[in-house]
């Protein structure tokens, strides 16, 4: 017994338990706040549209911070937001355009940013348009015309469906057609298509195949105004005569176009440190998206369907953290993981260190308080001649455990007592015998 009592209040066997104890804690919560993956993957589009290559200029700058991106060619926004939300399809990451998803479909998904304008580019023919003075000035003027909508699985489908929707069109009062941007565009070269639907970027290489074909201009939304009111998602964007090619002219004069907004998604468990990445590596690209909007105006909170990620409200608000501002990319993700597993033990320690000099106090008074119950035993028997010789040896038991405590500078007085008190039992067997 008095074995098992020695290695309960023994320091160092304390000290060792409590350094185990930090260890398992320390590996749990390392095991719980796991690294950013070295490689992801992103849904993006035709790799003739911007969000492709978008993706690509994204692939080169996150490699240089040891982080493999995968670019995937998708049909368009619907087709990303299917794989996204398919956590057997491999893709963490997708570049969708505002106002085509129902939200609520997707409650796992968050924004990370709004990346750039996407206008709703109308091309038509002038002759189709000839009893209107050849230009095309409202969507009603293409009831009876031959239109491409977009391709199914495209956000370009899903917006102008809405907008057409929105203005009282059905599909069939324009002969719509579903068609993915190249063949539109064969199509409208060879005069079997009297306007063409495409949502795009004014970066985008896919406008540059519009500019030769013969007859055709870009539609001016007079009714702009209206549909960004009923469209909330939607932006009016002013585009200046000759923007988008000054070489072909177009378009021939100042118009107004509507805009969505291309933004990137992922799943609501997305790594901090991987947003604080894509964020960063984002500004750097976005520095060359002038032609619609303002430097420095995206990435941007605005003009999203998806909730925005909280470490990205943080980012676009505040820049990036202390540590990624400072150090290089996996330093800073290292140290991170570390000051996120450290702050919980504190929160678990520093209580427990106040308890600390309570408890140490306890078990002393404990073990001093033993020495007295034996005093109080050896006195009572002090007058009994048979006891004689076990009450001194059980003295001398004693004598050698309290000579053996060890106590702090503020505990001596509590055992220099104590050490009295067994000398003046001492002294009163020796007058008794």
């Amino acid at each position: 017994m008095n074995f098992i009592k020695k290695q309960i209040y023994n320091p160092l066997a304390l000290t060792a338990a409590f350094f185990v104890l930090l260890t398992i804690l320390f590996g749990v919560l390392w095991v719980l706040v796991p690294p950013p993956p070295k490689s992801i993957e992103m849904a993006t589009g035709f790799p003739t549209g911007l969000y492709y290559q978008f993706g690509e200029r994204l692939k080169s700058e996150i490699a240089k911070e040891g982080v493999d991106l995968n670019v995937r060619s998708t049909g368009g926004t619907l087709d990303n937001l299917a794989l996204l939300n398919d956590p057997n399809s491999g893709v963490d990451f997708a570049m969708v355009q505002s106002g085509v998803a129902n939200v609520a479909e997707y409650p796992n998904l968050v924004s990370i940013a709004g990346m750039f304008y996407e206008p709703i580019w109308v091309w038509y023919r002038e002759g189709a348009f000839k009893n209107d003075g050849g230009q095309l000035k409202i969507l009603s003027q293409l009831k009876g015309k031959r239109v491409s909508i977009g391709n199914d699985g495209s956000g370009t489908l899903a917006l102008t469906q809405s907008l057409l929707q929105t203005s009282g069109i059905t599909d069939k009062e324009i002969g719509a057609q579903k068609l993915k941007p190249d063949e539109a565009i064969l199509k409208l070269n060879n005069g079997e298509l009297d306007a063409v639907f495409i949502v795009a970027a004014a970066e985008a290489p896919i406008l540059k195949k519009f500019y030769s074909i013969p007859g055709i201009r870009l539609m001016d939304f007079d009714q702009a105004d209206a549909y960004t009111r009923n469209l909330t998602y939607l932006s009016k964007v002013t585009v200046p005569r000759g923007l988008l090619s000054i070489e072909h002219d177009q378009p021939r004069q100042d118009i107004q176009v509507i805009a969505a907004t291309a933004t990137l998604v992922a799943h609501d468990n997305v790594s901090p440190a991987m947003v604080s990445l894509l964020l960063s590596a984002s500004y750097d690209i976005l520095k060359s998206y002038s032609r619609l909007q303002k430097v420095g105006e995206f990435p941007s909170g605005s003009g999203l369907d998806f909730p925005l990620h909280a470490d990205a409200e943080i980012y676009l608000k505040d820049g990036p953290s202390f540590l990624h501002r400072h150090l290089p990319f996996w330093t800073a993700v290292w140290a991170g993981r570390f000051v996120k597993i450290v702050i919980p033990l504190l929160v678990i320690l520093i209580p427990l260190f106040t308890y600390i000099p309570t408890t140490k106090n306890f078990l002393l008074r404990l073990k001093l308080a033993q020495v007295y119950e034996e005093l109080k035993v050896i006195e009572k028997n002090a007058q009994n001649p048979a006891l004689k010789e076990k009450n001194f040896k059980d003295l001398v038991d004693i004598e050698r455990r309290v000579g053996n405590i060890k106590v702090s500078m503020l505990d001596a007085k509590e055992l220099y007592d104590l050490k009295g008190h067994v000398g003046e039992v001492r002294h009163r067997l020796n007058l008794v015998h």
